[in-house]
C-alpha cells in the first residue's frame, strides 16, 4: 500500500497558502453559502502556513504572521463595506501574503 509523502515545511510557499486560505475561504463560503465551510479552507491553510512558519523562522515570527493572517481575515469584513467584497479580500490577501513573503518564504 502505498504512503503519503507530506511536503517538508522548509519547503512550503507560505505566501501561496495565505492566499489560498483566505481567497479560497471566501470563495468557499460564498459559493456554498455554508460560512464554517470557508473557515474550515481558512483554518486549514492557516495550520499548514503556521507549521512552515515554525519550522523557517521562530516562535515570534510566527506569532505574528499568524496574528495578520487572521487579522486580514478580520479586517476584510468592515473593509468590504467601504470598498467591496473582492477588493477587499485582495488587499488584504497582499498584505497578509506579502508578509508571509517577506518574514518567511525568503529565508
Amino acid at each position: 500500500m502505498g504512503s503519503i509523502d507530506i511536503k517538508k515545511p522548509q519547503t512550503v510557499s507560505t505566501a501561496t497558502t495565505v492566499a489560498f486560505g483566505l481567497i479560497g475561504g471566501w470563495l468557499t463560503a460564498r459559493e456554498t453559502g455554508i460560512r464554517p465551510l470557508g473557515g474550515v479552507v481558512l483554518g486549514a491553510a492557516g495550520l499548514w502556513a503556521g507549521r512552515s512558519w515554525l519550522a523557517k523562522t521562530d516562535p515570534i515570527t510566527t506569532t505574528a504572521l499568524s496574528a495578520i493572517y487572521l487579522g486580514a481575515f478580520g479586517a476584510s469584513h468592515p473593509l468590504a463595506k467601504k470598498i467591496g467584497a473582492w477588493p477587499a479580500v485582495l488587499a488584504v490577501t497582499g498584505a497578509a501574503a506579502g508578509a508571509a513573503y517577506s518574514l518567511s518564504d525568503i529565508r
